[in-house]
């Protein structure tokens, strides 16, 4: 029922507010306390929000309502007080607006792991319930103002009057970043613009995903008012993407590269969490700054739980992320934050006086990347023929099958979510690229 970012659908259909109590029941019996309860804009979120407090109740954890909020910051403020022994998050993140979801978040504002998560799935199905009696009941408060503990928290990493002379264009997309990332960066010292930043769960500006066409809006706003970049939010705001001071969409692993340079420059020597998924760039980059790179599964949990792990072990962990806008910045919490990552952009160009974002962008190494999925009725079979065929060749096995060249790779794995496989393939060499897609798919072909 979980995927790696909790579990979603359209409301109505499969995502009911009895679905998300007996959710709720699972997760107070398993975590006994207090648990913290935020929101996205969703229409449907304030129903399914109260299905989920009941289930919570019902089992006699005290609920705190936090009311709406990006994601990381519920996931900041949980694991900020030790008073609460976890929390969920009613989101849909990027999904369109008839979607609806539950991300559950352990007491060190991490998602709940791949083995609990089968621990709650497991008490949902079979109806096992801790359920109290009338005298055991929870009690519910809300606590919609500790947002703000979230925005001083970024503010906090920051020089003073760092922002100051410079102009952003801010696009929440009508999601809980209305409510943080132009107070950010206004504190920061930076002049605001915003889009889309009046929360609508109908999210009439643009849909939740922020994509290069949606974008195109904040791209004119960018060019029309000068402004040194523009960021925009997924419907959660765990994530964060870019355009650049000509209304260009910076692509994601070029956001991480350049927020990786920045990081690891004052942090030289330390080691840089990433699926194996993200470009070779990271790598490069990391190289530069005598970092490492340490590659996980795909899936953000497996960063953030990789690199506390790590940390465990005594490593120094510099930075994290994935290439799809969600980065991870371990002084400061080990989840996406989009809010964090729009603030960083701004101390990255603070830190490059006199040039543009476009000038940083244009001056990164070029990758060309290539994905496509391939539907397959035994997905786990086809990735071992494709494994058999390139048997000779340097493959990692770290999630699916990752191929590895001088010049090129490519990462061959089942997708979670639907019978059919996914192709991701990258090389400085667009021919090269390419090349390598067609030795894979006649292998395919040949199956």
């Amino acid at each position: 029922m979980f995927g790696t970012n909790g579990v979603r659908g359209v409301v109505g259909e499969m995502m009911t507010p009895t679905l998300v109590l007996k959710i709720g029941a699972a997760l107070g019996s398993m975590r006994k306390g207090t648990i913290a309860v935020g929101r996205d804009t969703r229409t449907s979120g304030e129903a399914l929000a109260h299905a989920l407090k009941a289930g919570l109740l019902m089992t006699g954890c005290s609920v705190v309502d936090m009311g709406i909020l990006p994601t990381p910051a519920l996931q900041y403020i949980i694991k900020a007080d030790d008073r609460f022994a976890g929390g969920a998050m009613i989101t849909a993140s990027h999904n369109p607006p008839e979607y609806n979801g539950v991300k559950v978040i352990e007491a060190d504002g991490t998602e709940m792991a791949d083995d609990e998560i089968i621990k709650l799935e497991n008490r949902f199905f079979a109806d096992e319930f801790d359920a109290v009696a009338w005298d055991g009941v929870g009690r519910e408060t809300a606590a919609p103002e500790r947002i703000e503990e979230y925005i001083q928290a970024i503010v906090r990493h920051f020089p003073a009057g760092i922002g100051e002379g410079m102009t952003v264009v801010v696009d929440p997309g009508s999601g809980p970043a209305a409510l943080t990332t132009p107070a950010i960066l206004e504190r920061m010292g930076c002049r605001v613009h915003t889009i889309n930043a009046r929360i609508d769960g109908t999210f009439p500006g643009r849909l939740p995903e922020p994509t290069p066409e949606g974008l195109q809006p904040l791209s004119e706003m960018v060019i029309a008012t000068g402004a040194a970049f523009g960021v925009a939010h997924d419907g959660d705001a765990d994530r964060a993407v870019f355009v650049d001071n000509k209304g260009r969409y910076i692509e994601e692993n070029y956001e991480f590269g350049l927020i990786e340079d920045y990081v690891c420059r004052r942090n030289p020597g330390g080691l840089v969490v990433t699926p194996v998924a993200t470009s070779r760039l990271i790598q490069d980059i990391a190289g530069k700054h005598g970092c490492t790179v340490d590659y996980t599964p795909v899936g953000s949990i497996y960063v953030a739980r990789r690199m506390i792990e790590l940390i465990g072990q005594g490593e120094r962990v510099s930075f994290g992320g994935e290439g799809n806008g969600g980065l991870i910045y371990p002084d400061h919490q080990f989840c996406r934050d989009g809010g964090m990552t729009a603030a960083m952009m701004v101390a990255v160009l603070a830190d490059h006086s006199g040039k543009d974002l476009s000038d940083l962008a244009d001056a990164l190494p070029v990758y060309h990347l290539i994905k496509e999925k391939y539907p397959a009725p035994d997905p786990g079979a086809l990735v071992s023929v494709i494994e058999e065929a390139f048997s000779g060749e340097t493959i990692e096995r770290i999630d699916g099958i990752k191929i590895i060249r001088d010049d090129a790779w490519a990462l061959v794995r089942e997708s979670g979510t639907e019978p059919m496989i996914r192709i991701m393939i990258e090389s400085g060499d667009p021919g090269i690229a390419d090349g390598m897609y067609r030795e894979i798919m006649r292998v395919i072909g040949q199956t």
